[in-house]
């Protein structure tokens, strides 16, 4: 495999990231409060992912592009549910266009070239 047809490691994060994210809506469908993942979370999800293990990409930052770009959402969320409520904390959860760009990746991926 040549340079040229190396994976890039920024958009191969991406789309790990949506993966993740995609996967903690599904996985929790019904229960919005469990639809979202923080940081630490998706760090330790993507820690043995290559582009990250390798120290190409830092997913803090790969994650700020998402939500810059709109396919990902970032708001505050407490534990109010408890006695002592939990400082607020960001969790971050898929947009319909991260949805719609994972589906498309999924489709050019599997086109014969």
């Amino acid at each position: 495999m040549g340079s040229e047809d190396a994976p890039d490691p920024v958009r191969s994060t991406l789309v790990a990231l949506l993966q993740q994210l995609n996967r903690a809506e599904s996985i929790n469908e019904g229960r919005s409060r469990e639809q979202t993942l923080e940081l630490v979370e998706m760090e330790r999800l993507l820690s043995r992912f290559w582009a990250v293990e390798q120290g190409h990409v830092q997913v803090p930052l790969a994650l700020g592009l998402l939500v810059r770009n709109g396919l990902v959402e970032a708001r505050l969320s407490t534990n109010v549910a408890s006695q002592n409520p939990t400082p607020a904390r960001a969790v971050y959860q898929i947009t319909a266009e991260g949805k719609a760009f994972l589906v498309e990746v999924q489709k050019s991926s599997d086109r014969i070239p």
